[in-house]
């Protein structure tokens, strides 16, 4: 399976891990290289393994997910990291995504819906728990900050396209409206994110809360 997504998995639960461990393990495109029961050994264990995804416990002994994902994505080409939760929408969890986490998932999401956010993550978008989508948007909406000099830097397209990918919207839905191919929306996109610093559509839908460039409807 040299072109499986490669998967840590990082929870202080044996039993969970387990679990997990076993679903993927179903998977023809999906295989689990490595396990940590805390953040420091996730650490040891992503050096070692290289894998694609990190799927992260949020509240662990030793070191937390938070301090872990941050470390982690800024390792020379570090995994994505999608961190696991068992409560709706906190402040870790809104920690670990400004610190760079892909998304947040609860843990007893669908497991169906879990194997999709990992390939999902791995194509490079962000995942969200869908019921926490709107709390997320409303949180950030309410603590915004001015606007970074370097959206000004954006030309008038990439604005176009950032504040669209805000709202959601896919690259496909992106291309419709603005009718172009859906190449040249990720191309946009990257761009965007390269000029603005930013990792994923996690962080631009924060980007774009935080400093109020968008609103929620």
């Amino acid at each position: 399976m040299t072109d499986a997504i490669r998967v840590v998995l990082v929870d202080d639960q044996a039993l969970f891990r387990t679990g997990i461990r076993m679903l993927i393990g179903s998977q023809t495109d999906i295989e689990v290289v490595g396990e940590a029961a805390d953040g420091r050994e996730a650490l040891a264990v992503v050096a070692e393994s290289r894998p694609d995804v990190v799927l992260m416990d949020i509240r662990m002994p030793v070191m937390d997910g938070i301090e872990a994902t941050e470390r982690v994505v800024a390792m020379p080409d570090g995994p994505r990291v999608v961190v696991l939760t068992t409560f709706d929408l906190d402040e870790a969890a809104m920690r670990a995504i400004r610190g760079g986490a892909s998304g947040f998932l609860l843990k007893d999401a669908d497991p169906e819906f879990l194997l999709a956010a990992i390939r999902t993550v791995h194509a490079g978008t962000a995942v969200i728990a869908p019921s926490a989508t709107q709390e997320l948007i409303a949180r950030l909406d309410r603590t915004r900050t001015p606007v970074p000099a370097e959206f000004g830097e954006l030309t008038a397209r990439e604005r176009d396209i950032f504040l669209l990918a805000a709202q959601g919207l896919s690259n496909a839905e992106i291309a419709a409206r603005e009718y172009v191919s859906e190449a040249t929306v990720k191309t946009h996109i990257s761009r965007v994110l390269g000029k603005l610093g930013l990792r994923d559509r996690v962080q631009l839908v924060v980007y774009a809360y935080e400093h109020g460039l968008a609103t929620v409807e």
